[in-house]
């Protein structure tokens, strides 16, 4: 399994249309993807758009990606990336 750390750093946070960009992302890989709020530890599927939308993240919130499977490494940096970008609203 590989983690890394990603903060929300879009003026709107993790909204619905956020959400969607990164479920249809996740949802290009084989590995299981999860989102883990590192400040109440809840955590979801980050291929699913009803769970990653009750992680309830605002900007500023900041959430460890967890992937598993053969496509990991990949699967990381690309969510990495998406967040960097702010999901194209910065």
């Amino acid at each position: 399994m590989l983690s890394r750390r990603v903060k929300v750093i879009n003026p709107l946070g993790l909204h619905a249309r956020a959400a969607a960009s990164l479920v249809r992302l996740a949802g290009t890989f084989q590995s299981d993807i999860k989102l883990v709020r590192t400040d109440n530890r809840v955590v979801a599927d980050a291929k699913s758009i009803l769970s990653v939308l009750t992680l309830a993240a605002a900007k500023g919130t900041e959430l460890e990606v967890k992937a598993s499977g053969d496509d990991k490494k990949e699967a990381i940096q690309r969510i990495e990336e998406i967040f960097r970008k702010g999901f194209g609203e910065i």
